[in-house]
């Protein structure tokens, strides 16, 4: 029996018309254009505005995309995973809300958490259910309205983060295409350098929870960049190494958009050029689950059948890993 891969046959994203911009933030808190460019690469990021606006409000253009790029039914759809550090409720999910505004009757679907490395560990169950066989047509969204859970005064994690959403239909292939292999890990030990201290079952809302401005993302920048620009190096290494791939066999690099300074270690260790790396965070800042997805929106015409590429990324908890796909198609 031929072994069933799961390729991409088609990318979204969306980005919200609202453009923060660093000369913004100098008005917000102490901070100025240079000193964030310099550490982080980001020039802007974007916001979701309105009232009642959430993250499955972004995966819905994402999700009309992929169905007219790939000419589907919305009824075609098995799954639906719905990767996001920001869901619209604790509960139902987001791929709940998301389904019913895309009519989608006939798909299974739930959230998946992995904090900035959600969409890669979402991907590889995606692949999962196509690779058993047991599904034909399974959408993956990575998708964060970021500041939803940002704290505006705080310089530490406002000048980082921003809202998108990006996503890749999975179909079945029984050609060497698709997600070949991959290499993912998670660990406690960034537990208390990045994370959302209440809001949770450990530490429920409360009046003091509110009042000690507990229920917005906090960083220790220096830790979290210390784990971080090691691992998503080892990680994208550990799977070229596993698969034969080189600087000069390897089209492009595919990496978690939350520092340059991470992405061009990573690139610097993988022997590649600044030419097989996909950036983008200087116009999203660091959009969590959705920064491969918007890569891949972004660079897709770009892309051709064939291609090799390394996705990688990290995340609070500690979470990383690495994939490797096979590009299916050529730009349309």
């Amino acid at each position: 029996m031929a072994t069933i891969n799961a390729k991409i046959t088609a990318v979204g994203g969306y980005v919200p018309d609202y453009i923060l911009t660093n000369a913004e933030l100098e008005t917000m808190v102490d901070t100025n254009d240079e000193w964030i460019t310099t550490r982080t690469g980001i020039k802007e990021r974007r916001i979701l505005k309105g009232e009642g606006k959430g993250v499955s409000d972004m995966a819905v253009p994402v999700i009309q995309q992929l169905l007219e790029k790939s000419n589907s039914q919305p009824e075609e759809i098995d799954l639906v995973i719905f990767s996001t550090a920001t869901p619209d409720y604790l509960f139902p999910a987001s791929a709940c809300i998301a389904a019913k505004k895309t009519n989608l009757v006939n798909a299974f679907g739930f959230d998946l958490l992995a904090a900035c490395s959600s969409f890669l560990y979402a991907l590889s169950t995606g692949a999962k259910y196509i690779q058993s066989g047991m599904y034909k047509k399974v959408i993956v969204i990575g998708a964060d309205k970021m500041s939803s859970i940002i704290d505006y005064t705080d310089r530490a994690t406002c000048i980082i983060f921003g809202d998108g959403a990006g996503g890749v239909l999975l179909e079945p292939t029984q050609d060497r295409t698709g997600l070949i292999d991959e290499w993912h890990r998670v660990d406690g030990v960034g537990e208390e350098f990045l994370l959302m201290p209440a809001g949770g079952s450990k530490h429920p809302a409360s009046l003091e929870t509110i009042n000690a401005r507990q229920h917005f993302a906090k960083q220790d920048g220096k830790n979290v960049f210390k784990y971080a620009v090691t691992n998503m190096a080892n990680a994208t290494l550990k799977v070229m190494e596993r698969n034969g791939l080189t600087g000069d066999s390897l089209d492009w690099l595919v990496p978690h958009q939350a520092n340059k300074r991470i992405i061009d270690y990573t690139a610097e260790q993988a022997n590649l050029s600044k030419e097989k790396v996909m950036l983008n965070i200087q116009k999203y800042g660091n959009t969590t689950s959705a920064t491969i997805p918007l890569c891949l929106w972004d660079y897709e015409k770009q892309l051709k059948k064939g291609d090799n590429l390394v996705l990688t990324a990290f995340g609070g908890g500690f979470t990383w890993g690495a994939s490797y796909v096979k590009w299916a198609y050529d730009p349309n």
